[in-house]
């Protein structure tokens, strides 16, 4: 296999099955910026038998649905619990502190919450839709030591945040209100102050707004319509934090929704939005299609659509790619027209990507 910079041929890559190993680079003359970030990458490839859902804990990858079976990037595998579940469910999510964990379809309307691998309780969402986009769900850690699941267990446009452990909803008063918005994608800020929405509205338009969650649990109709949302005339299909108070966003290549505000972030660009501010970079163009990304910093992010590429967000370059691993279809929160698409995980403190292909868990580190 062989990774490319613009074109030209620079890396070689020797494989070994469980093993890790650093990228040979032979760097010509011309691309000698891109030295520093390319001695850098490091690509780790574990076996596996199946793979039903993973997600990271620990700097490790985790499969809760079969028993909660854990890769080590060594090679080395073992099984944190007992109990295996069906094959209908495709994602799962951990807590901070590892005690629990909630498995769930991408694209259905349930889940199971877990605690210690074992069953707390069934998870539901509306059927509204719920087979056309992602499935809404995060956990969040108070600052009392108390674990919620923030989702949307009465409408899909309601979030509400769940006692893990009493089933308490401790956001369901009658005065709520939701405004007509499809949640999904939610996101944690690093300094755990905010919730990042990454859904759309009719008809449809890919969107995005925040919450401040402190706020939202002494006064829950704040849940129900966000001021917090970046000024823009297109729509948003991706976004992820870069810190506590950055969010990188990503436009589609679709016409913009308001021509006046259009500029600000045009077709098939990013910028970073200060949500604090809401301040928005200048943007950066892409020349290549682009979907879920992943902010590794304020200069780099991974993009996975169609295969594993790391952007320069400031330059517009790819600046490594792997066009032999498919890396799903996913361009926004609507998927209804995607089926087989490989599990992916983010490691939120390492940086680092998870893929899973045939037989094999591949990651990517920068």
């Amino acid at each position: 296999m062989e990774g490319t910079i613009n074109s030209t041929v620079v890396l070689e890559f020797n494989f070994c099955a469980n093993r890790s190993f650093t990228l040979k680079f032979r760097p010509p003359s011309t691309h000698s910026k891109f030295c520093d970030i390319l001695l850098k990458m490091k690509k780790t490839i574990i076996e596996t038998n199946y793979t039903q859902t993973i997600c990271w804990f620990n700097n490790t990858i985790i499969d809760i649905a079969c028993a909660g079976k854990i890769y080590y990037e060594n090679g080395n595998v073992e099984e944190m619990h007992k109990y295996h579940f069906g094959s209908n469910f495709d994602c799962s999510i951990i807590s901070e502190n590892g005690i629990y964990a909630f498995i769930y379809n991408k694209k259905g309307t349930k889940g199971l919450l877990l605690k210690n691998g074992e069953i707390l309780r069934e998870i539901n969402r509306s059927y509204y839709h719920a087979n056309d986009y992602e499935y809404p769900a995060a956990f969040f850690t108070h600052d009392n030591g108390k674990t919620y699941l923030i989702h949307c267990p009465n409408e899909y446009c309601r979030i509400d945040f769940e006692n893990v452990e009493t089933g308490e909803i401790i956001t369901n008063i009658p005065e709520r209100n939701p405004s007509d918005f499809f949640h999904s994608r939610f996101e944690i800020s690093p300094n755990n102050k905010y919730l990042l929405s990454k859904g759309w509205v009719w008809h449809p338009v890919s969107l995005i707004t925040v919450f401040e969650i402190e706020k939202c649990f002494k006064n829950p109709l704040l849940l129900d319509k966000s001021e917090n949302e970046p000024k823009v005339g297109s729509e948003i299909n991706t976004a992820s934090f870069i810190s506590g108070n950055e969010i990188l966003i990503g436009c589609s290549e679709e016409e913009p929704y308001d021509e006046d505000l259009a500029e600000i972030l045009p077709e098939n660009s990013v910028a970073i939005w200060n949500i604090e501010t809401n301040e928005i970079s200048k943007p950066t163009k892409l020349n290549f299609e682009f979907g879920n990304l992943f902010a590794i910093d304020k200069k780099y992010a991974w993009d996975l659509y169609k295969f594993p590429k790391l952007i320069n967000i400031e330059s517009g370059e790819i600046e490594f790619k792997n066009e032999d691993l498919f890396s799903g279809s996913q361009k926004s929160s609507i998927i209804s027209n995607l089926d087989n698409e490989p599990r992916v995980a983010f490691d939120r403190k390492t940086k680092k990507i998870a893929i899973t292909t045939k037989g094999k868990i591949e990651i990517y580190s920068k």
